[in-house]
């Protein structure tokens, strides 16, 4: 059985809150889970104690057992000190799309056409 530790969401509309939890990766992301490791409330401040809530001591037992936590929840390890931190690099990401590559090739062939024409009188 693969085992996930996960954020499950609750809350309303517009008001999220979330619930980490130990669960089979083949479950629904708010259906059943094992059992509840913590809570995570994004509306509240950066720096709030009360945003991000974990029982460490079973997050490590459960890691013992093979389950891997996704990435916000590793995240949430990382700044509590439990999981060394990743080194994340996506330089793809910043890249304009193909779309904009074009428009700017274009304004730049543009350009380079005008400085000749101005060089030339």
């Amino acid at each position: 059985m693969a085992m996930k530790i996960r954020l499950a969401r609750g809350g309303s509309k517009k008001r999220p809150f979330y619930r980490i939890v130990a669960a089979d990766s083949r479950m629904p992301r708010d259906g059943r889970f094992i059992e509840k490791l913590g809570t995570y409330n994004p509306l509240l401040p950066k720096d709030s104690e009360d945003r991000v809530k974990m029982d460490v001591e079973r997050i490590q037992y459960w890691m013992s057992k093979g389950a891997t936590p996704t990435d916000r929840v590793s995240r949430f390890l990382e700044a509590a000190g439990v999981v060394d931190k990743k080194v994340r690099n996506n330089p793809n990401k910043a890249k304009p799309g193909q779309k904009a590559q074009e428009r700017a090739e274009e304004k730049a062939a543009k350009a380079a056409e005008a400085a000749e024409e101005a060089a030339a009188e």
